[in-house]
């Protein structure tokens, strides 16, 4: 990956136990780390953006939004790298 290359990763969905824990860890697999992370539940809806250090990532971006939904089948996840996130937010 591309040095200092970092990810936004949503996570929304039906508030469970472990959804943190689970996409943490499938992070970490691959080798990303978390950098900032905000959630919150609204009512029973859970919904988290986080920040990921891709640099020294073991996969690719597609590969880690997969692993990601594996490990919460019952949320809606998409990471997205950032620079293609900074290209659609850019005024």
């Amino acid at each position: 990956m591309n040095k200092n290359a970092k990810a936004v990763v949503t996570v929304v969905g039906k508030d469970m136990v472990g959804i943190l824990a689970k996409v943490s860890a499938a992070c970490a697999e691959a080798q990303a780390n978390v950098i900032d992370v905000t959630q919150s539940v609204l009512e029973e809806f859970f919904c988290m953006i986080m920040i990921i250090d891709i640099e020294h990532a073991t996969a690719q971006v597609d590969e880690l939004q997969r692993s990601i939904s594996e490990s919460v089948p019952d949320m809606k996840v998409h990471v997205m790298h950032e620079n293609i996130f900074n290209s659609m937010h850019r005024i």
